[in-house]
């Protein structure tokens, strides 16, 4: 973390590739939001590399990192997976997957050459990517009067907000984000208008 609001990821799906004594490694790395996006992703790679031995990966999610998952996918235990997420934790990256596609050259590389291959693969990766800063945001829904619209709506407009759904009825509601260190700020005046209830719904 570089801030207690800020995080690093990476922009877009980048690859790096490290061969040694005949094997190929292939490393994936992928910018993910949910974890429902894991399978998909995994299963898109080992179709495009369909004859290759191994697809292991390891992948970090959550704006703290919270979220930590690695995959030997078949390789000897702790060669593949663990390295991999070292470097994703060396960069303090978060919300990405790295999956390292492997082609067996015939020559067995050992432990020591097998953790060579999967952590240069996935540096590599990281190194062509484009690394970003992201801001942790409170989302927040604030419930109304119509009567009220006003004021509102000017509060919003002075903030930074991001309005990310609204309904303008008799009882009114929006849904807006904010970053966590402006949050205060912004949902403070809020706060005073009559008729109205705000509520925390999650980070992001």
């Amino acid at each position: 973390m570089l801030f207690d609001d800020t995080y690093k990821t990476i922009l877009s799906q980048s690859e790096g590739i490290y061969r040694e004594k005949g094997s190929k490694f292939i490393a994936t790395a992928i910018p993910i939001q949910k974890e429902q996006q894991i399978k998909e992703e995994i299963n898109n790679i080992a179709k495009r590399y369909h004859d290759a031995r191994h697809n292991c990966f390891a992948y970090r999610l959550g704006f703290d990192g919270s979220i930590q998952r690695y995959n030997d996918d078949g390789e000897p235990s702790g060669t593949a997976g663990r390295p991999i997420m070292g470097q994703i934790l060396s960069n303090e990256l978060t919300n990405i997957l790295i999956v390292v596609t492997r082609y067996f050259g015939g020559t067995k590389l050992g432990v020591s050459g097998l953790i060579q291959a999967y952590k240069i693969s996935s540096k590599e990766a990281i190194e062509n990517s484009t690394i970003i800063n992201c801001f942790v945001k409170e989302v927040y829904e604030l419930k109304f009067d119509y009567s009220q619209m006003s004021p509102v709506m000017n509060k919003l407009k002075m903030s930074q907000a991001n309005i990310l759904y609204n309904r303008f009825e008799t009882d009114c509601s929006i849904v807006f984000s904010i970053r966590k260190s402006l949050a205060d700020q912004t949902i403070e005046p809020l706060k005073k208008i009559e008729n109205s209830n705000l509520l925390f719904l999650r980070n992001e």
